[in-house]
């Protein structure tokens, strides 16, 4: 069920007046029914999969507690790894055995050794790496025992259940930690049952995650497809101009994904992670990932990046963990070996600002104002380099990542911009979202609240940005009969 579809329209609405209208008591369970339906909307079987998940992290949880009371950390650390690598499996088989398989008999064929080329006829599970994390996380935080990010372990398995597969935030983030949204979900009876501001302002931040999806990315997707499927006919300008939309289609694509859940959740009461912060507006491709898919940096920093020990072990040691950490984050996104690159490319580009910052230590004296002229310089710098790791993103392998880069280099000849896929109106149409996404973003990049500014206007005035952001959206997305509703870009994750 996707949020761009009239399923959800109907579906929503009906969670919520029940959500408000049933007893406290039963808020989490009916949350938990609608949280099923949910995600069974895809494929039902599938739902096996997710409750596996939540029984095996709910247990672990439980037997953390238990052994740890009766001081067997032997018992609480086998507890963990059972968590880890069950869970880990799953994701292998479902998202990662194909890869292995054609992987394999590509390298024994080297060697002239025949593997029979199987392949598993399994469906990749929507949302499958996201709920995966999410429950891990969770077992780490209840075995970190006493310090200050741990919890207690959840002991109504029902609660716990609805954490792992809160529909808002299921099926592409952001990744919840169970310090946020789990002890939401157990203080579930103190949600006000109506409280206007709170549900006017998740509307709206539904309704600006819709302008994102329908105005600028679904819009953008029709010139990226059509160039980056037929790269072979274009040349640098083409394909330039297909990267700088495509920077903008996943941004908001993904980011008004978010935008909807944060407001869906909002309207109910409850406060999900901000996933984004203005990342093209970056100084620095370290400030980017400070920027970008928050939650799941966080999460790779905290269980992957400061187990392997961080910075606390030297230069070396520190830019090895990057890497190796960036290189995993790229097979996160995909089981392509381009998807690895892009990571790679990240980790890389990493390591040399931090080389960079260190040198220029010796060099530069600290400004004592801000060289707005020089900032600028450097949020467009970032930009480019982000978008250049972009092209292995896109792409749907390694070779057509290597021959769109090899297109930009060599070919030059030049296309009118209403033959790439989009014409003149559509055209109008994506600048106009892209220059209020441009409006937005700097003004909370100025730390000025959109939502707070204009729930501070008359009432008029008011009323008439919200109905005017509605009339937008509907008018400037895309639908039609020659529209097929389009998916969000991370449920591939």
């Amino acid at each position: 069920m996707l949020f761009n579809s009239i399923d959800f329209l109907i579906f929503f609405p009906v969670v919520v007046v029940i959500f408000f209208l049933i007893p406290k008591k039963l808020r989490y369970i009916w949350l938990l029914i609608a949280s099923y339906f949910f995600y069974m909307s895809w494929n039902p079987k599938y739902a096996l999969l997710i409750a596996a998940s939540t029984v095996i992290t709910y247990a672990s949880g439980i037997l953390i507690e238990r052994y740890r009371r009766q001081q067997r950390e032997g018992a609480v650390k086998l507890c963990v790894a059972a968590s880890l690598i069950s869970n880990l499996g799953i994701l292998f088989v479902f998202k990662y055995g194909n890869f292995l398989l054609t992987n394999m008999s590509s390298l024994l064929a080297n060697f002239g050794i025949t593997f029979a080329n199987r392949h598993l006829d399994l469906l990749l599970p929507v949302g499958i790496s996201f709920y995966t994390f999410q429950a891990l996380g969770y077992t780490i935080d209840v075995y970190h025992g006493t310090s200050c990010e741990s919890i207690k372990a959840e002991k109504n398995i029902l609660k716990y259940a609805l954490f792992v597969s809160f529909f808002p935030q299921l099926v592409a983030g952001p990744i919840e930690r169970s310090k946020n949204l789990l002890r939401q979900i157990q203080n579930i009876e103190a949600i006000q049952v109506w409280n206007f501001d709170r549900v006017r302002n998740g509307f709206f931040l539904m309704m600006w995650g819709l302008f994102q999806k329908l105005v600028i990315a679904d819009r953008a997707s029709l010139l990226v497809n059509n160039v980056v499927n037929h790269y072979q006919k274009y040349g640098f300008v083409e394909l330039l101009i297909a990267m700088i939309l495509f920077a903008f289609q996943i941004y908001c694509d993904f980011g008004g994904y978010t935008n909807i859940a944060r407001g869906a959740a909002q309207v109910m009461g409850f406060s999900l992670t901000n996933n984004f912060r203005q990342p093209y507006l970056a100084v620095n491709i370290k400030d980017f990932w400070r920027r970008w898919h928050i939650s799941l940096t966080s999460w790779f920093t905290d269980y992957l990046y400061i187990p392997l020990g961080g910075n606390r072990k030297g230069t070396i040691r520190k830019y090895l963990n990057i890497f190796v950490v960036f290189g995993i984050s790229g097979l996160w996104h995909g089981a392509s070996w381009n998807f690895v690159v892009w990571g790679v490319l990240h980790g890389l580009f990493l390591i040399f600002n931090d080389i960079k910052e260190h040198l220029s230590q010796f060099k530069e004296k600290p400004a004592k104002k801000v060289n707005h002229w020089k900032k600028s310089l450097s949020i467009i710098a970032t930009f480019f380099v982000v978008d250049f790791a972009w092209i292995f993103f896109v792409s749907k392998n390694l070779d057509q990542a290597i021959g769109i880069i090899k297109h930009m280099t060599a070919v030059w000849k030049t296309s009118r911009l209403t033959k790439l896929g989009i014409d003149g109106s559509n055209w109008n149409a994506f600048l106009f979202g892209i220059i209020v996404l441009f409006v937005v973003d700097y003004m909370h990049e100025r730390n000025i609240s959109v939502f707070k500014s204009v729930a501070k206007l008359n009432i008029v005035l008011r009323w008439f940005l919200y109905l005017g952001l509605v009339w937008f959206t509907i008018m400037l997305g895309i639908y039609g009969a020659a529209y097929d509703t389009s998916t969000f870009i991370y449920f591939q994750f």
